[in-house]
Formats: structure tokens, C-alpha cells, sequence
């Protein structure tokens, strides 16, 4: 039960390359924020977590090897979050930038082709922020946690727009964003 048949650091070095592997590989074939996961997005998520098991324990079952790897992935992800929220270049790598998906009542079709968001989602997330037509909106941005953030054109020309901010998630490629007019 304790005896464990690999060395401690073996067990810390397993999991920091799965760790680093899968955030790499999640961020190139995009993200779903776990509210709004799909039935696919789940056993996608349970047949991972299965296939990177045996890969970070190297066949070792006994309950120090399984602190070892939770105190390992705790820290690991505490310390890339530290990393992301002082370093820019880190944060966009790994987390993204926002995009615009509608500009001044102009859907940007290259963004949603890229994000791979359909009209039929972007339409629901417009009625829920309570715009009913494309031509109502400023802008449009896909934000980097999967929210879609509208700032309506009210009145043209009178006072600030204000902003409206979807509840529903979308998916999000994984390559990083680039912003557009």
C-alpha cells in the first residue's frame, strides 16, 4: 500500500510531462468550458484522464504514488496559473486572446470558421443577450473563458453602447487569437 515501486521523482516528472502534454494538446484542438461540455466532450474527458493513468503511475497502484501525482498536478497547475497571471506572452500561448466575431453589425466569418462556431450558436447567444438582429450589434467577442460578450448599437450615435454578456459557452480552437477591427 505504501511500498512504492518507482522513486518519488519519477511519479513528479511523469506527471509534469502529461500534465504539460495534454494542456498543450487541449489548447491546439481547442477547449469547452465544462458547463456547456457536450456527451463527446465527456467521454472524450474520461477516456483521456484513463489513457494518461497508466502513464503517470508507471503501473505503481499504491496510495503514496497517488499523492505524489495529486500533490504534483495540484502544484503544477498552481504554478502555471502564477506563470499566466504575471506573464502576457505566457497567458496568450496558453490561454488565448479574445475574439471579435462581430463588428459594427458585420459578422467577422473568418473568426467563427476558426473557433468553429456555427451561426445557429452565435444567433442563440445574440437572443440571449437580447439582440435580436446581427445589425443591432457594435461588437461581438468571443472571450477567452468560451462567453461571447455583445456591445449593442442601441441608438446609433447616442451615448456609450452598453454591454451585454452571453451565459453560453462555445468552444474555442486552440490556436492563439488575434484581434480584429
Amino acid at each position: 500500500m505504501w511500498n512504492l515501486s518507482l522513486p518519488w521523482w519519477e511519479f513528479v516528472l511523469r506527471a509534469v510531462i502529461v500534465y504539460g502534454f495534454l494542456i498543450v494538446i487541449l489548447r491546439l484542438t481547442g477547449k469547452r468550458q465544462i458547463g456547456q461540455m457536450s456527451p463527446f466532450d465527456l467521454v472524450l474527458l474520461l477516456v483521456l484522464s484513463n489513457a494518461v493513468q497508466n502513464a503517470m503511475n508507471g503501473g505503481d497502484n499504491t496510495v503514496g504514488g497517488g499523492l505524489i501525482l495529486a500533490t504534483t498536478l495540484i502544484a503544477f497547475n498552481a504554478l502555471v496559473s502564477f506563470l499566466t497571471a504575471r506573464d502576457a506572452r505566457m497567458e496568450k500561448w496558453l490561454v488565448g486572446e479574445p475574439e471579435i466575431i462581430i463588428y459594427d453589425g458585420q459578422i467577422v466569418q473568418e473568426t467563427l470558421d476558426q473557433e468553429a462556431i456555427s451561426r445557429a450558436e452565435l444567433e442563440g447567444a445574440m437572443r440571449e443577450a437580447g439582440c435580436a438582429e446581427i445589425k443591432e450589434v457594435r461588437m461581438a467577442t468571443l472571450e477567452i473563458n468560451g462567453q461571447i460578450s455583445f456591445v449593442r448599437d442601441d441608438k446609433p450615435g447616442a451615448g456609450k453602447p452598453r454591454l451585454h454578456r452571453s451565459k453560453n459557452t462555445l468552444g474555442r480552437k486552440g490556436r492563439p487569437g488575434r484581434q480584429r477591427p
